[in-house]
């Protein structure tokens, strides 16, 4: 017996649409990083849609490995959407939070496109100390006299 492909409705197009969407969503949110980015991909395909849902992904409260694949989606855009993920990135590097001016930072980078300096707050480089030399001399005893303190007694 073979089965039959059923033609869809418009509506039922629509709540097929709307599924497979929810369940891209939750894929994006996955603990395992293939299902993650393959989400990510297949939503870069999905036009307005998927746009709407990286981008959420990535400026929401999302955990950074969920942000990292919604940047791995945007980057992925094609097409008319092209444009407007390069301006999701963009305005990413805006966001108050600091995992998301990172994550969109190193997406940027990886297009090649030029990220402006003042953007993301660097940590300042950290400071070389300097070595000092040990000195394995004995420290000299008696160095203040005034108070006497410190003062060696001699012996007589």
């Amino acid at each position: 017996m073979e089965s039959e492909k059923r033609i869809l409705t418009g509506k039922e197009k629509d709540e097929a649409a709307i599924r497979l969407l929810a369940k891209l969503k939750e894929q994006l949110r996955s603990s395992d990083a293939s299902n993650r980015r393959k989400a990510a991909f297949n939503l870069s395909w999905m036009q307005e849609d998927g746009l709407e849902i990286l981008k959420d992904a990535l400026t929401g409260n999302d955990h950074i490995t969920t942000k990292n694949a919604a940047a791995y989606g945007l980057r992925k855009m094609q097409g008319r959407m092209k444009k407007m993920a390069l301006e999701v990135l963009n305005q990413g590097l805006k966001h108050r939070d600091s995992s998301t001016r990172q994550v969109s930072r190193s997406a940027l980078q990886l297009l090649g496109q030029k990220v402006p300096a003042g953007s993301v707050s660097q940590k300042p480089a950290a400071r070389k100390s300097r070595i000092r030399e040990i000195s394995h001399e004995r420290p000299r005893v008696g160095i203040d006299t005034r108070r006497g303190i410190g003062m060696r007694r001699s012996r007589r």
